[in-house]
């Protein structure tokens, strides 16, 4: 059976919109009375995920003058004494509303299983479970449970919400410019009505003969496509609302339109949005493809922090740039144009906005950008401080389908007071 027990045809237009079925789950349709809070002070976070792991030496680490520190120049920032890449200029001049954390320093240096530590926090196949990512985590401590949006909205790829269910996965757009609106002239008329009460009958009868948590899980999927897609809400994820500037500003590249996208779901109330960046697994021909990653990077995320902060909405959005390590402090030989292999012993992300204590760097590699010498951050730090910046009990417990209670942030963890104070 087809989705909603839609046609072809109909499965066709949604796949072309960018939107996966399997993503649709996540948000239930609440019949309940929105929480009353003055717009601005819920607080949501923005994660930029470079995929592939960023080189820290060729962006928020410079080591000019040091063996193979290569050719990109430092620049000053809005933070006296503070530099980074010539190759982000837009951002340069934002840098007293973040954290440049120089100081991470975490375990894996496999993409799949780094990707998922830095996820969730704990690592692949530990105790037999599959742990949820930041994003659910979000969803179900500070999601908004009332609205017909999602509260986790992933823009590309993203890791789910393990055995917290399908109530806190991702909607995942695959393409921010199509969204989400062209979906809506589908749920209108009385065919579509005929077809969803069949489908919920057969549903009610599965669950009732079976009890399957697969039929609950998929029943939520439905539902909650069904309730955005005819929700006012839903043109939060129309681009096309956008002046011509203001898409320009953010440069045009598919990321640009992603951190666009998160600006206009967090003002609609979304809690957690992720956007990623892709190709940042420079083995081989670093410094171009780190340049032109980086131009694409800091026109849009330069954007979202003016915009966000032009709007009152900075300081109750927390955005974090990272990836799920960094690059090795030397150049390999990999052919003509060589570059830098995993390293996830020291590495660069940053946290702004949120109402951190921004302007300052914590943590310190030395003179290669090789070792963390001063102020090590570990993934669990990482997680826990987002967590408190985010009003998020990071040491509270939450049970598995089968009782078992897992701590949000596993122990061994310490808060960065130098940016929560």
């Amino acid at each position: 059976m087809t989705f909603l027990n839609l046609s072809r045809r109909d499965w066709m237009k949604m796949s072309a919109a960018g939107v996966s079925a399997v993503s649709l789950s996540g948000w239930f349709k609440v019949l309940a009375s929105r929480a009353a809070a003055a717009p601005g002070k819920h607080k949501s976070c923005i994660l930029l995920w470079m995929d592939g792991g960023p080189s820290h030496k060729d962006t928020f680490d410079l080591k000019p003058g040091t063996k193979d520190g290569g050719d990109f120049k430092p620049i000053a920032t809005s933070v006296p004494g503070m530099q980074i890449s010539e190759h982000f200029p837009k951002f340069a001049k934002l840098m007293h509303h973040a954290a440049l954390l120089r100081g991470m320093s975490t375990s894996e240096g496999a993409h799949g299983r780094a990707k998922y530590y830095l996820h969730t926090g704990y690592k692949e196949g530990q105790g037999g479970l599959t742990y949820p990512s930041l994003g659910s985590l979000v969803s179900a401590e500070i999601g908004r449970s009332d609205s017909p949006m999602p509260n986790y909205v992933s823009i590309g790829r993203s890791f789910g919400a393990g055995f917290l269910g399908a109530k806190h996965a991702p909607l995942i757009v695959n393409d921010p410019a199509r969204g989400v609106e062209n979906l809506k002239p589908m749920t209108t008329g009385s065919h579509f009505d005929d077809r969803l009460s069949l489908l919920q009958e057969m549903e009610s009868a599965f669950y009732r003969d079976y009890q399957a948590d697969a039929g609950t899980d998929h029943k939520t999927t439905y539902q909650r496509a069904v309730t955005l897609m005819q929700s006012k809400e839903a043109k939060a994820f129309d681009l096309a609302q956008e002046p011509a500037s203001a898409r320009a500003a953010y440069g045009t590249s598919r990321f640009g339109d992603g951190c666009l996208l998160a600006r206009r779901l967090v003002e609609s109330g979304v809690s957690f949005v992720e956007v990623t960046l892709p190709q940042w697994d420079t083995h081989q021909n670093n410094f171009d493809r780190v340049k032109t990653l980086s131009q694409q990077c800091d026109p849009a995320m330069a954007a979202l922090v003016h915009d966000l902060k032009q709007r009152g909405l900075l300081d109750s959005t927390l955005i974090l740039w990272m990836g799920e390590f960094g690059r090795t402090p030397r150049i390999n030989q990999r052919g003509a144009k060589p570059g830098r292999d995993h390293y996830p012993r020291a590495w660069s992300s940053l946290m702004i906005g949120g109402g951190i204590k921004g302007g300052q760097v914590v943590g310190k590699t030395d003179k290669e950008g090789a070792t963390v010498v001063e102020r090590p951050i570990s993934a669990l730090d990482f997680l826990a401080t987002v967590c408190e910046v985010l009003g998020i009990n990071w040491k509270k417990q939450n049970n598995t389908s089968i009782g078992r209670p897992i701590r949000i942030v596993d122990k061994g963890a310490n808060v960065l007071k130098e940016i929560v104070g």
